[in-house]
């Protein structure tokens, strides 16, 4: 599905604008912890973005990865994208894709299809503030259930399911100076069985015209989890950014 996703997601973009149009930006970051287990977190990102006067693309794609002691403890792979038809300088409508796999969370797949309408309630040279609101639908695959009786106890596969939602997105930017940015960013997908929001807040400072470190503290949360994975992960990142 993640392939199928990716290529349909890709090839739909290619469509609309040219490739030397397109500006994004790589993100790597290395965590490393010694002590009573060996940890090492490593997480990366793609994000690349186009606007014309009449349309608008985003595509990415992101991996998280943590080792204790040797041994392949969580992953969690992320590819999605928008397009948006731009009515005005302001308002747009817009169709929005996202697949993840995530071993933090209560699915180990889940993939969500949106439209919506959106608006640029500021634009400026320094600050810029948009939002995104539309329904959707989601399937995911719940992770497998735990029954301790009889002992020693056993799992139990759960078939997938899926369900309307509710997707509002929030995106901001501030520039500070020259050298500093604010960048903050909300997901809320809201449906009958789990709601999920996720909300990333990051500072970059800017190195050379290429190159920029960013600080970023993300926040993920699941209304309706399964014991004993907790309803809210954070995750704090230190990653060397680089431009194009």
């Amino acid at each position: 599905m993640k392939h199928i996703l990716g290529i349909a997601l890709l090839s739909a973009i290619s469509l609309g604008a040219q490739a030397q149009e397109w500006t994004g930006q790589g993100e790597f970051g290395l965590v490393l912890s010694n002590g009573n287990a060996d940890n090492l977190t490593v997480n990366g990102k793609l994000d690349f973005k186009y606007e014309e006067a009449q349309w608008l693309y985003n595509v990415y794609a992101l991996a998280l990865r943590t080792e204790s002691s040797d041994v392949n403890t969580a992953n969690r792979y992320e590819i999605g994208g928008k397009a948006g038809y731009k009515f005005n300088e302001r308002a747009y409508m817009l169709g929005s894709a996202r697949h993840e796999n995530d071993d933090f969370a209560p699915y180990e797949y889940q993939t969500t299809v949106a439209i919506g309408f959106g608006y640029k309630a500021i634009d400026s040279d320094t600050t810029q503030l948009s939002f995104e609101a539309g329904p959707g639908y989601r399937r995911y695959q719940p992770v497998d259930l735990f029954v301790a009786i009889p002992a020693p106890g056993h799992f139990i596969g759960l078939d997938s399911e899926g369900d309307f939602i509710g997707r509002g997105f929030m995106e901001f930017k501030h520039k500070l100076s020259d050298s500093t940015s604010l960048y903050d960013t909300l997901l809320i997908e809201g449906g009958k069985d789990n709601t999920f929001a996720q909300n990333d807040f990051g500072v970059q400072v800017t190195m050379t015209d290429k190159f920029a470190i960013k600080a970023g503290l993300q926040v993920r949360h699941n209304t309706d989890v399964i014991a004993p994975i907790t309803k809210t992960d954070t995750l704090t990142t230190v990653n060397l950014v680089y431009g194009f």
